[in-house]
């Protein structure tokens, strides 16, 4: 397996002298953000921006967010969360959920329902009891 760490650092290096301001980010927003490369189970990025799909589950300040990773692949487990997004069915990965800051995100996708951002954070208080 190829790891592109060396690419990772120096978008990431390039991510932390962005001067910009943060964008309206609201929970339940489906933002495209720069994951990065990561080590072991940990969930990667795509592309040369290393970026997935995140839901923000919680604006902690402004400019800094707790977000949840998504995939396109079917999972299964208590870690897992599926929602429909653009006729297709996504699954938030729990278990990766992680704070990010504002520089990480590149463009807004959409917006959970109301009923899915609810059933997410229910799931993602039981997962952590």
């Amino acid at each position: 397996m190829n790891k592109w760490f060396v690419l990772w650092i120096a978008l990431k290096e390039k991510l932390h002298g962005k001067i910009s301001k943060p964008p309206q980010v609201s929970e339940g927003d489906i933002w495209w953000a720069s994951i990065g490369e990561n080590i072991g189970y940990e969930i990667n990025g795509k592309s040369k921006l290393f970026t997935r799909p995140v839901i923000i589950l919680k604006k902690i300040s402004k400019g800094f967010y707790f977000a949840i990773p998504t995939t396109s692949q079917p999972r299964v487990g208590s870690w897992y969360i599926g929602f429909p997004e653009s006729s297709l069915i996504k699954t938030a990965c729990l278990h990766q959920a992680r704070p990010i800051d504002y520089r990480r995100l590149y463009s807004k996708l959409g917006e959970l329902k109301k009923i899915d951002l609810d059933r997410l954070k229910q799931a993602f208080l039981i997962f952590h009891q």
